[in-house]
């Protein structure tokens, strides 16, 4: 017996082993198809991240990169003693905010009451998701004539509404007013994204088994037991990895809308974000001379984005949920 198993251990060791490149011959149609990718990625994703060292010189678009003044941390220096740059901040991390919650949970409860549809109205359920899909595919130019038509003090659908219940007596201007532009900006984005986001809630519904709505049922668990005890917990760790991904975009509240509605004047103090930040130091002053100040804040936003995403996944590792990596 301990010579069979000798001779079997022997036979199981010699073997040969699947390396990593006898994968990649097997699997050489999905590589050829990835390449495409890889080189889209590389060209436009990671060749511009030499660019970053503008930031760190005295950059003059004249000059060969050999010939650039280095400056070490100056540009940041200045960053971070700008009042403007955290005016910028604070309406950054506002707006935000105010889109990761507002959007969050309507994608969510959007595609729980989907879910909810019965079967005999299938048909009536997919003019629903059609309709709410549609905005994603506007424009934001589209987005914000809509918005602007609608809030306008002239003819106004919310105006014209609020004036025949009583509820004012004088007209609003609406994107005029600096306390309503943060929850303008939010609920237009929820408006838009709220259908499209809802798509992989409603995905990860499907995948929850149909025997534990029964079983539920049989207990005696309703409508909104049967959400509570199954469905949000099937869709748990969706949730959390979406979360994580969406925490590192924190800094991202949006550029068109804010540069586009807010550009009045009257907004100016609230509207202005972090890329509009960017995008004006960038081409200020003469000869690029803006240049390096602008790619400093670009890249203390992307550095700040990357470490609360890296916080977020090792927080939810740390307390035992699903993570990215």
């Amino acid at each position: 017996m301990a010579t069979t198993n000798i001779a079997t251990s022997r036979a199981i060791s010699a073997k040969p082993k699947n390396t990593f490149f006898q994968k990649v011959v097997k699997q050489k149609e999905l590589v050829l198809i990835t390449i495409p990718y890889l080189v889209y990625f590389f060209i436009f994703n990671y060749m511009p991240l030499w660019g970053l060292t503008m930031a760190f010189q005295n950059y003059k678009p004249h000059r060969t990169f050999w010939e650039q003044e280095w400056v070490g941390f100056r540009h940041f220096q200045k960053l971070f003693t700008d009042p403007a740059f955290y005016r910028v901040l604070r309406n950054t991390l506002a707006m935000s905010l105010i889109n990761l919650v507002f959007g969050f949970v309507t994608a969510i409860v959007f595609a729980l009451l989907l879910n909810e549809i019965p079967k005999q109205l299938f048909g009536f359920k997919r003019v629903v998701q059609t309709i709410s899909y549609m905005p994603h595919f506007l424009s934001w130019i589209i987005v914000c004539g809509l918005v602007s038509t609608i809030l306008s003090m002239e003819d106004g659908i919310v105006n014209n509404l609020l004036v025949a219940m009583g509820l004012i007596k004088d007209k609003i201007h609406f994107l005029g007013k600096p306390e309503y532009f943060w929850w303008i900006v939010g609920f237009t984005n929820v408006w838009k994204s709220m259908g499209w986001n809802s798509i992989i809630y409603l995905a990860a519904i499907t995948s929850i088994d149909p025997c534990l709505y029964e079983a539920a049922a049989i207990d005696g668990y309703g409508r909104f037991g049967r959400i509570w005890h199954i469905t949000l917990p099937g869709i748990k760790s969706t949730i959390i990895v979406l979360l994580i991904m969406n925490a590192g975009w924190i800094l991202n509240a949006g550029f068109e809308i804010q540069y586009i509605l807010g550009s009045n004047g009257l907004v100016l103090d609230v509207s202005e974000t972090i890329d509009i930040y960017v995008l004006k130091k960038g081409f200020a002053g003469t000869a690029g001379s803006g240049f390096a100040f602008g790619t400093a804040a670009g890249m203390f936003k992307t550095v700040v984005s990357a470490v609360i995403l890296i916080v977020c996944n090792n927080v939810s590792r740390w307390l035992g949920e699903e993570r990215l990596v």
